[in-house]
């Protein structure tokens, strides 16, 4: 699946929807949260392995992503500002369509101008250092979930899910029947 069709691939698709139709443990964390009011990811994952405390791994990660894709940044859940404007800046010019860290961020009234999608654990304004280069590309952990490069992350004010790549057309199409589903049931109330 090339990722502008993952990026229309949701279907316009709740997260919850989706996590519903899944029936998988697809959902992350609650206490992962957009750093903005209104931010919304849609894409593949590209995945980022780094260091808390250390943010050349998110460097190398927007230099690696593919156009369109999501990355998903595991760095142990610190409480470091190891994404902020900068960042979001160049991962803009590079057509990248938004950031899922296990970890913190700052800037987030820049990131909301912007209009960059940042959904974190934390909002932290301690600095980072650029020792750990990180690894690309490999399967992270983000709050006990498991996330592949590949993966379709979808996330909004109700959260966010990460449907694995070799199952996300059964859940799209598990998540249309439900729609329908409970479109029917509006309309016999």
């Amino acid at each position: 699946m090339s990722t502008t069709t993952a990026r229309d691939a949701a279907r316009g698709h709740s997260s919850a929807t989706l996590y519903e139709a899944s029936k998988q443990p697809i959902a992350i964390d609650s206490r992962i949260q957009a750093a903005w009011t209104g931010a919304r990811l849609r894409g593949q994952a590209f995945t980022v392995q780094g260091s808390g405390g250390d943010n050349l791994a998110l460097h190398h990660g927007v230099i690696a992503a593919p156009v369109g894709s999501v990355l998903v940044v595991d760095v142990g859940g610190a409480r470091h500002g190891h994404w902020g404007e900068v960042l979001a800046v160049a991962a803009q010019q590079r057509g990248i369509a938004g950031l899922l860290i296990d970890g913190g961020v700052r800037d987030r009234d820049e990131l909301r101008d912007l209009g960059f999608p940042v959904f974190a654990r934390n909002n932290s304004i301690v600095g980072t250092r650029k020792h750990y280069a990180g690894l690309l590309g490999e399967p992270v952990t983000v709050s006990g979930v498991t996330i592949a490069t590949g993966d379709l992350i979808v996330g909004d004010p109700d959260g966010v899910v990460a449907s694995p790549q070799a199952d996300i057309e059964r859940i799209l199409d598990a998540a249309d029947a439900r729609v329908a589903q409970e479109r029917d049931f509006f309309t016999r109330l």
